[in-house]
């Protein structure tokens, strides 16, 4: 299956969740997360803040932020790379390009990646055999995990059925070393 259709497909699927299963996901993804000692002991995470029928991580950033990690969200930039900015509280962000939620703190910049202990990425669905993640055809979250090191935990949050063998990949593809859905944190990589 191409890309374009699998994206179809499974933005489909997410449209038909409703705001209950949407709120139930993204509660058991993110106390599945925190209850992890790797994710409890990162000083640094790099995540991302949520839109429409992605799992949610509104509650995540917060309660990370709330334990004590500082949080960084990616900053789209104008070549559609990622730029790093901290979460100080929901009241620090505004929105940006494409009214994606940014932090409003100082840029750090593309580099600022590589020093995240734990970094949450986004998926529309991941290969359970490769880690491969599909994204939204941009890139950017491609080249921002193409910058971290290889024993840094990087997890993609799904929705139940969004763990595949069907992802097509090419070569600027990046895996993930995780995979988390409502029923549990599956290792990949």
């Amino acid at each position: 299956m191409d890309k374009p259709h699998l994206r179809r497909e499974l933005l489909a699927a997410r449209a038909s969740l409703t705001p209950d299963q949407l709120r139930a996901n993204a509660t058991k993804v993110r106390e599945t997360l925190l209850d992890q000692p790797w994710v409890q002991m990162a000083g640094l995470v790099a995540c991302y803040w949520s839109i429409g029928a992605e799992p949610g991580t509104h509650g995540l950033v917060f309660a990370l932020w709330k334990h004590g990690a500082t949080v960084m969200l990616p900053v789209l930039r104008e070549d559609d790379d990622l730029d790093w900015a901290v979460y100080d509280g929901p009241d620090t962000l505004a929105p940006g390009r494409f009214g994606l939620m940014e932090p409003v703190d100082t840029r750090r910049g593309v580099d600022a990646i590589r020093t995240a202990a734990l970094v949450i990425a986004p998926a529309l669905a991941v290969d359970r055999r490769t880690g491969v993640r599909l994204g939204r055809g941009g890139g950017s979250f491609d080249r921002a995990l193409a910058r971290v090191g290889p024993n840094v935990p990087t997890v993609a949050p799904l929705h139940e059925g969004e763990l595949r063998d069907d992802i097509p990949a090419e070569p600027h593809d990046r895996a993930v070393r995780f995979a988390i859905t409502p029923s549990g944190l599956i290792k990949l990589t």
